[in-house]
C-alpha cells in the first residue's frame, strides 16, 4: 500500500482503535477505583442505557426537534451571512461604517440573549432557531471576501459577461471562504440549539440533558451526550461533504483527499 492510500485509510483504523482503548481504560479505571455510577458510570452501563434510551419513541421525537432547529438555524444564518457579506464586500464605504457595530454585536455573549429571545418568541422552536442562526451568521458573514479589484479589471478587459465574471471569478473567490465559515457555523449552530434547549425548552436533546440531570441519572446523561456528539458529527460531515461537491477544485478539498 503506497503512502497516499495509507494516509487515506489510516484515520478509519486509528480513530476506532483509540476509542476502544479509551473505553477500555475508562471501564477498568472506574471499576478498579470503585467510582460511584452517580459520578462516572462505566461505558458498559452507558451503552446499555443508550440502547434503552434509543428504544423510547419520545427520544426520536426529541432528536427530530433538535435536528430541525439546527438545520433551520444554520440555513438561515448562512443565507443571511452570505447576503450581508456580499453587500458589504461590494460597498466598502458601508462596510467601513458598520464594522464597529458588527464587531460589537459579535463580541456580545449570545447565550445572554436567550432570555430576551424567550420573552420575544416564547419557549418554542423559534427561539432555538434564532439563537442557532445568530451564532451561524457571523462566521459566514466574516468569511465572505470581496474580489480583488485587479481581478475584476482583467475580466472587464476581456469583455467577460456578468455571468462569466461571477462563474469564473466571484464564485471561485468567495465560496472557499464561505465554506470555511460554514464549517464553523454548523458547530456553533449545534451549540446554540442545545444551549437554547437547556435554558428554555421542553423538548429536544438539550431538554433531555436537563431532565436526566434533574433525575441524577448519570448513565442516561452520558447516553444523551453521546447522542449529541453523534448529531454534531453528522451535521459537520454533511457540510464538509457538500463542500467537496461544490468546490472540488479548491486546495482545501483536493488537499484533504491527498491527506485523508
Amino acid at each position: 500500500m503506497n503512502r497516499r492510500k495509507l494516509m487515506k485509510v489510516l484515520p478509519w483504523i486509528t480513530t476506532p482503535a483509540l476509542l476502544i482503548v479509551l473505553f477500555v481504560v475508562w471501564e477498568v479505571t472506574v471499576k478498579a477505583m470503585g467510582v460511584s455510577t452517580l459520578i462516572l458510570p462505566p461505558p458498559s452501563l452507558v451503552f446499555e442505557q443508550l440502547g434503552q434510551t434509543l428504544g423510547e419513541p419520545t427520544t426520536w421525537t426529541n432528536v427530530r426537534v433538535t435536528v430541525t432547529e439546527i438545520v433551520l438555524g444554520f440555513l438561515a444564518g448562512t443565507a443571511a451571512g452570505v447576503l450581508v457579506g456580499v453587500i458589504l464586500g461590494k460597498l466598502p464605504l458601508l462596510e467601513a461604517s458598520v464594522r464597529p457595530l458588527i464587531i460589537a454585536l459579535e463580541v456580545i455573549p449570545k447565550v445572554a440573549l436567550i432570555p430576551l429571545f424567550v420573552i420575544w418568541f416564547g419557549f418554542g422552536m423559534t427561539t432555538k432557531v434564532v439563537i442557532a442562526g445568530l451564532l451561524a451568521f457571523f462566521p459566514v458573514m466574516l468569511g465572505v471576501r470581496s474580489v480583488d479589484r485587479g481581478h475584476r479589471d482583467v475580466m472587464q478587459s476581456i469583455n467577460a459577461s456578468r455571468w462569466q465574471t461571477f462563474r469564473h471569478l466571484e464564485y471561485k473567490s468567495m465560496m472557499p471562504h464561505v465554506f470555511a465559515g460554514m464549517e464553523t457555523a454548523i458547530v456553533l449552530a449545534v451549540i446554540g440549539t442545545i444551549v437554547g434547549e437547556y435554558l428554555g425548552g421542553n423538548e429536544g436533546l438539550g431538554y433531555m440533558v436537563v431532565k436526566t440531570l434533574n433525575e441524577l441519572n448519570a448513565p442516561a446523561l452520558f447516553a444523551v451526550i453521546l447522542m449529541l456528539a453523534t448529531v454534531g458529527l453528522i451535521m459537520y460531515f454533511i457540510v464538509t461533504s457538500f463542500k467537496r461537491v461544490a468546490i472540488p477544485w479548491h486546495e482545501s478539498v483536493y488537499g484533504r483527499k491527498d491527506v485523508g
